[in-house]
């Protein structure tokens, strides 16, 4: 009893990291914060 439960507790955790894995693919954009004054500049046109 006590290895089906360490059995379903180690799938259970795999589980779950393989859905976190899974979840970042395909996502797109630079992985950080641009900083505020570039952004500024590149939205900026001028009108």
């Amino acid at each position: 009893m006590r290895q089906r439960r360490r059995n379903l507790i180690a799938m259970l955790l795999a589980g779950l990291l393989l859905a976190g894995l899974l979840a970042g693919c395909g996502q797109k954009g630079p992985l950080y914060h641009p900083d505020a004054d570039r952004t500024a500049e590149q939205t900026d046109t001028g009108g």
